[in-house]
C-alpha cells in the first residue's frame, strides 16, 4: 500500500499577482514573478499555521484578519543587522551632525533621534552605546532615541534586547562586557539602563499616519531599506522622511542608496565621515 503525501497547493500567476498587489499596497515592496519561489515557501509557511486549505483562503483570509496581515509582513521583511552597522556614520552623528544641531539649543534641551526601519534594535541600540561612548555632551542634553518598524516580531525581540555573537561581533571587547550581562548559553541581553534609553514603536515607511504620529526628529537614520521600494514607493517614503524632520535636521541612508536620486528637497551635506542629507532649515 502507497501512502500518497497531501497534495501542495500550487500558486497561480492571479494569485501571485493579487498577494503581490496586497503587500505592495501596505509596506511598498515590490515582488513579482522572478521571486516565486521565496513567496511560495514563505506563504506555505502561512497556510500551514492558519490552516487555509489553498491560497484562494489564504487571500481571502488576509483581507479580514490584520493579525494574520501583520504576520505575513513580518516574514517578507528583511532583518538581517548588527550592532555599530556602517560606523562610519556614527562617528559622523557625534562629531558633526550634533555639535551643529545643539548649537540652537540649551543645555537640557531635547534631541531626537530616529532609527527607522530599526529591525530587532540593534541600531537603536548602537546609537545609545555610541553617544555614551564617544560624545562627550550626551548627559548636557535630553536624548531621546526612538525605534521603529512595520515588523511586530521584530519590536518585540528588539525590546526583550537579547542577542547572539553575530550581532555582538563588531562592538569592541570592552563595551559588549560594559553594557551586555554575561553569555547565557552564546546569547547575551543588553543591560537594563541601555534597554530602557529606547523607545519601540510601530510605523510604515509608506504609511502617512504611522509617521506622523511619530513626530518630528533632528537626525534619522533609515539605512538600507528604500532599495527595495519601486521609484513611487520611495518617493512617497522620501516625502513621509522630510515631513518627519525637523528643519535642519539630517536623514542617514544606507551606502547604495541617495535621497538624490529620489527628490530635490534635501540638500546634500559632505561631512569628513559620512555624506548625509538635510532638511533645509527655512
Amino acid at each position: 500500500m502507497t501512502v500518497r503525501a497531501p497534495a501542495v497547493p500550487v500558486l497561480t500567476a492571479e494569485e501571485l499577482r493579487r498577494f503581490c498587489d496586497f503587500l505592495y499596497a501596505r509596506t511598498g515592496m515590490q515582488f513579482g514573478e522572478t521571486k516565486r519561489y521565496y513567496i511560495e515557501r514563505r506563504l506555505h509557511d502561512r497556510l500551514a499555521a492558519t490552516r487555509s486549505a489553498s491560497f484562494a483562503d489564504y487571500l481571502l483570509r488576509l483581507r479580514a484578519d490584520d493579525a494574520e496581515t501583520r504576520a505575513v509582513i513580518s516574514s517578507f521583511t528583511v532583518n538581517e543587522t548588527y550592532f555599530y552597522r556602517e560606523e562610519h556614520q556614527l562617528r559622523c552623528l557625534s562629531s558633526s551632525l550634533l555639535p551643529e544641531i545643539v548649537r540652537t539649543r540649551g543645555a537640557g534641551d531635547r534631541i531626537r533621534i530616529w532609527s527607522q526601519p530599526c529591525s530587532t534594535g540593534e541600531e537603536a541600540y548602537s546609537i545609545a552605546l555610541w553617544l555614551l561612548e564617544n560624545w562627550p555632551l550626551v548627559d548636557a542634553y535630553n536624548v531621546e532615541i526612538v525605534g521603529s518598524d512595520i515588523d511586530g516580531d521584530a519590536l518585540t525581540a528588539a525590546k526583550e534586547a537579547i542577542y547572539g555573537e553575530r550581532s555582538l561581533s563588531r562592538l569592541p571587547e570592552t563595551v559588549a562586557n560594559a553594557y551586555f550581562e554575561p553569555s547565557n548559553r552564546g546569547r547575551r541581553r543588553l543591560i537594563q539602563d541601555l534597554r530602557e534609553s529606547v523607545t519601540f514603536r510601530p510605523a510604515n515607511l509608506v504609511d502617512r499616519g504611522s509617521m506622523k504620529d511619530q513626530g518630528f526628529f533632528d537626525v534619522i537614520f533609515c539605512r538600507n531599506v528604500l532599495i527595495y521600494f519601486d521609484e513611487d514607493s520611495r518617493a512617497r517614503a522620501a516625502g513621509h522622511l522630510f515631513d518627519n524632520l525637523a528643519p535642519g535636521g539630517f536623514i542617514c541612508l544606507g551606502h547604495t542608496e541617495s535621497m538624490s536620486r529620489i527628490t530635490d528637497r534635501f540638500t546634500v551635506r559632505r561631512f569628513p565621515d559620512a555624506i548625509v542629507y538635510q532638511r533645509p532649515s527655512a
